[in-house]
């Protein structure tokens, strides 16, 4: 695995940090609530095939699973598998009441519909906020679960005491997983959202504009210092894998200089998103106890 450096540079945005103080607080309400109620959460994770990053992912999220003190299941699944057997599983998840959440790791393979298993996830147990009810209660600004990425950078916001209300922002990438949620959420809390993507023409005129810039598009090195606003805050979700090391889409060294604060890759926005999928699973855990 990759070795993290040292934060110390304060305009540095250590997810890490953020993620163990969410974590914390999330082992003492498991405790609690185990007390309380003799129910151990638990999660169900479901992955296809042999992506290497998927398969580092997931055990990340199992070994949050056990410092929270939740229960996980690993269910794998083959490359060449069917739909039919990712749905068939999911329907028994759902019907399992010690099983509290349920999370399929993206991306699916490619002769997978992705959307039609995530509506088949029980919205209770919908733990990364994907599933199309979820999604449309979020749209309305009756945020639930949501999806835990972009949880994570308007934690991160919070965390900083950073209020997004009357803030520019400019979301490259339109994503199911990243951009979409992340532009609604920051829509509820009233900033001004552009959403770039593939088709847009002089992404550079749209970026020097941003006061908050998060960009999830997967191209390594996309953004680049005179692509951004002095004073921005930049939050790095890209990922791209290359000789088994990880990048972001921002190039980091190039536009440090030039930011308030921005997120690492890796070891930024990554860990908050983990440690938000922990704080959802107690979440789910608790309500369906009736809490």
């Amino acid at each position: 695995m990759q070795e993290l450096p040292e934060v110390t540079d304060p305009r540095v945005i250590d997810g890490r940090k953020i993620a163990q103080g969410i974590e914390a607080e999330v082992k003492k309400e498991v405790d609690a609530f185990v007390k309380r109620r003799s129910i151990r959460p638990a999660l169900a994770t479901i992955l296809a095939g042999e992506h290497p990053p998927s398969k580092l992912y997931v055990k990340l999220k199992h070994w949050a699973c056990k410092r929270v003190g939740i229960v996980s299941e690993d269910h794998k699944f083959p490359q060449e598998t069917k739909q039919e057997e990712i749905i068939g599983l999911i329907e028994v998840l759902n019907k399992r009441p010690e099983i509290h959440g349920i999370l399929v790791q993206l991306p699916l393979p490619k002769h997978i519909d992705e959307r039609a298993v995530m509506m088949r996830i029980a919205p209770v147990k919908d733990v990364d906020g994907f599933n199309p009810l979820n999604m449309g209660k979020m749209l309305i600004g009756r945020e639930g679960f949501v999806p835990c990425t972009p949880k994570g950078i308007v934690r991160a916001l919070s965390e900083f005491n950073i209020d997004p209300q009357g803030k520019e922002v400019v979301v490259v990438g339109h994503s199911n997983v990243v951009g979409k949620p992340a532009a609604i959420m920051l829509l509820n809390r009233n900033a001004t959202v552009r959403v770039c993507h593939v088709y847009t023409k002089d992404l550079k005129s749209h970026t020097k504009e941003a006061d908050i810039l998060i960009v999830a598009a997967g191209v390594r090195g996309l953004i680049k210092a005179d692509m951004v606003k002095e004073g921005a805050i930049v939050f790095d979700v890209g990922i791209t894998w290359q000789d088994e090391r990880v990048y972001g889409d921002v190039d980091f060294d190039d536009v440090l200089p030039r930011v308030k604060l921005i997120s690492p890759v890796p070891g930024g926005v990554g860990p908050m998103t983990i440690a938000i999928l922990m704080e959802h699973t107690l979440a789910a855990a608790k309500m369906q106890a009736g809490e």
